[in-house]
């Protein structure tokens, strides 16, 4: 069987994907790497604090023997000031893939992106810049790498929306699945071609939103 480890398990994808880990018969034990514990008592389950997403230099043995991770820590545009927006869309997931490429090279590396990441860092929207920054620092590991370019994400299990472009968003979901399957997500088939994908891999590094619907079955 199996062993996972997951960065984000608190977020909307990143739980449902540690939901099919927890679930799946192919995986024998998974590791979430949190800020806290959440206290979630399951045989398969070991939740370890980390201090610093940054900085694995003190656990790095949780990365031992690991055959598939998942980053899916994000951050909403505007949230929080650029210099952070970049440190956690950057630096956090290119840290990670660096520890798991230290520990175990063989590994499967999912990393949770967007739509419009652009790999020439030349765009003028920080979200597509340092989506494409990390895309491009992660590829260049050598890892079996898989980028997750999701559109719209709409979200099963309701939420308190970030903000109220999110909030229209929401409302408006039965006219953005009409512009096609290019356009928009639900979360559950997201977490489930991810996780899919970590598992069984598939032909393409880069996934865009109508390659991640096809995989979420």
């Amino acid at each position: 069987m199996k062993k996972v480890v997951i960065a984000g398990a608190s977020g909307m994808i990143g739980n449902l994907i540690l939901d099919h880990c927890l679930t799946s018969q192919e995986i024998g034990r998974v590791t979430s790497l949190v800020r806290k514990n959440t206290n979630n008592d399951h045989p398969k389950l070991e939740e370890v604090v980390i201090p610093n997403f940054k900085d694995y230099s003190e656990k790095g043995g949780v990365f031992q023997d690991v055959d598939i991770a998942f980053f899916c820590i994000g951050v909403y545009t505007g949230q929080v000031p650029d210099n952070e927006f970049k440190e956690i869309t950057v630096d956090y997931a290119v840290s990670f893939a660096d520890a798991v490429k230290k520990a175990n090279p063989g590994a499967t590396l999912c990393l949770l992106s967007g739509a419009g990441a652009d790999r020439t860092e030349k765009s003028r929207t920080s979200f597509a810049r340092y989506k494409g920054m990390a895309e491009n620092q992660i590829a260049q590991l050598g890892l079996d790498f898989y980028t997750f370019r999701p559109g719209y994400i709409y979200p099963v299990t309701p939420r308190k929306e970030p903000n109220v472009m999110y909030r229209i968003s929401r409302a408006l979901y039965p006219l953005i699945r009409m512009m096609g399957p290019g356009s928009s997500i639900k979360s559950t088939e997201l977490a489930s071609a991810m996780f899919n994908v970590g598992l069984r891999g598939t032909d393409s590094e880069i996934l865009e939103n109508k390659a991640i619907l096809q995989l979420s079955s």
